[in-house]
């Protein structure tokens, strides 16, 4: 493996190790917790669906509103209220990332996760408005924590094997609805309550261990900072022509003092609209914003769709589910490793969604039998969780150290934030219109929709394959100019 593509071992020291463990398993633990709902779906329908005892004589109800159109209600509310991403991001590049990071994490596991899955249940307590409440609270504390860990993450890794680094450190979502699926399916047994509250109180454990070991910048423990390569800031979707706009944006958002400062004052955070007026921001927002629709619907509805359509128990469906995630997070990893060999990241993700059309509509036509469904699971995380996760991740550090902000400025958890705010704006529009088409058309119009949404994600980034396609022909032509 080349050092110039995933970087030499001995620049990285055991802090730099440390800040990927933990961050990489703080968000575990928010998507195990997250995924959670998912899979004991059922088992709250049940529970709250009216039923007669004998046929005659009607028990107490346990609550007084239809199960399945509160449980849509849930899917949509979710992402949409991770709209506090597009806050949470410059919130991030203004205080200490730790604290944010902390207040996200245990204020979502004690506050919401607990006291909704939980406390609900054990007092008795059945209301649309608490549970919507709750639930819209527990999005807008969640989304405080992946501008924090991408922007920490940036802060200790440069460009050098940033796609394979990222890539193998994005598979944090897709391990946590694995773990999430595992502790859910192993206490179900015992009510759905109880695998809100494990999942609650290991996140709690993790948010206390990162608040006293994680270390946000390099420069806590004396290091260099990445900012100091100067190549750091150049983002892989870059050519030439992208280096004109670039320097034209900077010198008419900023005083030429402040162009010509240097790299080592401590950067300011960058204005939110300046952030979404970066080259190549816009593009991916809305390419992410398909995407995350695609994904959050295999998140939310998958076990649900396994369960009903092939008659497999629910825990059943819960396992088989990862597959979808292992599948992502192999993706995730091959993809990030080959766009740092190639030095372009959308062509990469351009292949890869092509791809996922043709394994979607093959997973759409899958027979009842798990083994063949688990194949088409993974075949289908691979293509469409892995370009996902690299925009999530290492794409946003590309946009949020590029040469716009001439090293003076901080807008990592900014971009961030915008990236992963507008794909969860596309995702909660998703979810409405998933329930309606399944409710009118069926599952496999369903899956006609994905597929749509995962070429549209092409459309977005098409000016951005065309111009790095065209930096790639111009680089070999100039290499075979040199022979």
């Amino acid at each position: 493996m080349p050092p110039s593509c995933c970087g030499s071992p001995s620049q990285y020291t055991h802090h730099h190790l440390a800040t990927f463990c933990l961050t990489f398993f703080s968000y575990v633990l928010l998507h195990s917790s997250r995924k959670t709902f998912s899979n004991v779906k059922v088992s709250i329908s049940a529970q709250w669906t009216p039923t007669l005892q004998n046929g005659s004589s009607p028990i107490k109800k346990n609550i007084a509103f239809c199960p399945i159109k509160i449980s849509k209600l849930f899917i949509s509310a979710t992402p949409l209220s991770y709209c506090g991403l597009y806050l949470s991001g410059v919130i991030g590049d203004r205080v200490n990332l730790r604290y944010v990071l902390c207040v996200g994490l245990c204020g979502s596991a004690v506050v919401v996760s607990f006291v909704f899955g939980t406390v609900t249940e054990w007092l008795k307590i059945y209301n649309v408005y608490v549970y919507c409440g709750l639930w819209v609270l527990n999005g807008l504390l969640q989304s405080a924590v992946w501008p924090c860990v991408v922007a920490v993450m940036g802060n200790w890794f440069g460009k050098t094997g940033r796609g394979f680094i990222f890539g193998l450190w994005s598979a944090c979502a897709s391990v946590g609805n694995i773990l999430g699926a595992f502790l859910a399916s192993s206490v179900l047994k015992y009510g759905y309550e109880y695998a809100f509250l494990v999942t609650s109180v290991v996140q709690f454990a993790g948010g206390i261990v990162v608040f006293f070991g994680l270390l946000t910048s390099p420069k806590e423990v004396g290091l260099n900072p990445v900012e100091t390569d100067s190549d750091s800031h150049r983002p892989l979707m870059s050519d030439e022509e992208d280096e004109v706009e670039v320097e034209v944006c900077a010198q008419r958002d900023h005083a030429p003092s402040q162009l010509d400062e240097p790299l080592t004052r401590d950067p300011q955070p960058i204005g939110f609209c300046q952030a979404f007026c970066l080259p190549g921001v816009l593009p991916y927002s809305l390419a992410y914003a398909c995407l995350k629709l695609v994904n959050y619907s295999f998140f939310f509805w998958l076990p649900f769709y396994l369960s009903n359509n092939f008659g497999w128990k629910e825990a059943e469906s819960d396992r088989l589910s990862v597959w979808y995630d292992v599948g992502g997070i192999i993706g995730g990893t091959i993809q990030g490793l080959i766009s740092d060999f190639m030095g372009k990241r959308s062509p990469v993700l351009a292949l890869s969604l092509l791809f996922a059309m043709g394994a979607l509509v093959g997973f759409s036509h899958s027979p009842n039998n798990q083994v063949i469904n688990a194949v088409l699971l993974a075949t289908t995380g691979f293509f469409t969780g892995g370009p996902s996760n690299m925009i999530s991740s290492a794409i946003s550090a590309d946009l949020g150290r590029q040469d716009a902000l001439r090293g003076s400025q901080e807008a990592l958890a900014t971009v961030t934030g915008i990236v992963d705010g507008t794909g969860s704006i596309g995702a909660a529009v998703g979810q409405y219109l998933v329930s309606l088409i399944e409710s009118k058309l069926g599952w496999m119009c369903v899956f006609y929709f994905f597929v749509i949404m995962t070429g549209s994600s092409i459309v977005f980034i098409s000016p951005l394959i065309y111009r790095e396609v065209r930096a790639m022909w111009r680089e070999r032509r100039a290499s075979q100019r040199q022979l």
